[in-house]
């Protein structure tokens, strides 16, 4: 009896725990954030996000994330495929180095692409003698994004490929199937809720990105000044309304794509 009431009692303290966790890092500040945006009335609030530069900067940085986006969940899925079907020198090096940007500070990672792409750089001097602008441009943002988001769909996919039956991928070679329709329409379908829950992530961690992008975005308002930028400046300027009417727009958006990446993780589990 006293061994139930123990085991009750741990667990109701670790319960609480970590609803406190909870609250006090994560349910405080997101509240304090709304709390803060509407601080100043309704019509503060709606001239916040009606604001001009403000518009221009989300719509830029929800257009650059789909674009970062789409090509880590083409990139990301082949290289979940390679990894998990090929066995060649340094593979596991080189599936302990998708992991890097979670470890690498952002603003390195924007100091790498800055001295990889910048102005003074091989690929820099060349897309200048053609014309193109890459840092402090739009391809640099985007870089940048893909860069930070880049593990998201490789780590989505990898389980779902090791749990796959290769009866169903034999069944259909057996049938005459070949490797391409195999793969579109055996693999794929299997692969499909890791992608889609990737590129949710992957989407919402490169709305919010600022380190990896501040370096090499050149904030020019109107052109590639994205949220997370013209948030900082607002802070910078004494705009602190301002600051959170956006910061709740991304963050609204952000929470929606999550509440719909767990509820389709929910009804794979269930299937």
């Amino acid at each position: 009896m006293n061994s139930v009431l123990r085991h009750r009692s741990a667990v109701w303290g670790l319960r609480t725990t970590l609803l406190l966790y909870v609250f006090l890092l994560i349910v405080l500040p997101i509240g304090g954030i709304y709390v803060h945006s509407f601080a100043g009335g309704w019509s503060v609030f709606v001239d916040s996000i009606m604001e001009p530069l403000a518009w221009q900067a989300v719509w830029l940085t929800f257009r650059l994330a789909l674009v970062a986006t789409l090509i880590n969940v083409v990139i990301g899925t082949i290289a979940a495929w390679v990894l998990h079907r090929y066995s060649f020198p340094g593979r596991t090096l080189l599936n302990s180095i998708v992991d890097l940007p979670f470890a690498l500070p952002t603003a390195v990672g924007g100091l790498m692409i800055l001295m990889l792409l910048g102005p003074q750089s091989t690929i820099g001097q060349m897309a200048d003698s053609m014309g193109l602008r890459i840092v402090f441009g739009e391809p640099a943002i985007v870089v940048g994004m893909v860069f930070v988001t880049f593990p998201f769909v490789i780590r989505t996919v990898q389980p779902l490929l090791e749990e796959a039956e290769q009866a169903q991928e034999e069944a259909a070679y057996m049938l005459g199937a070949s490797k391409r329709r195999t793969f579109f329409q055996v693999l794929l379908p299997q692969m499909r809720p890791g992608i889609i829950s990737g590129a949710m992530l992957a989407f919402s961690r490169a709305m919010a990105e600022f380190g990896a992008v501040v370096l090499i975005a050149g904030n020019i308002p109107g052109k590639t000044q994205i949220a997370s930028v013209y948030i900082f400046g607002e802070i910078e300027s004494d705009q602190p309304h301002s600051a959170a009417a956006v910061s709740v727009m991304l963050l609204s958006l952000s929470l929606a794509v999550l509440w719909y990446a767990n509820s389709l993780q929910a009804r794979r589990e269930q299937r």
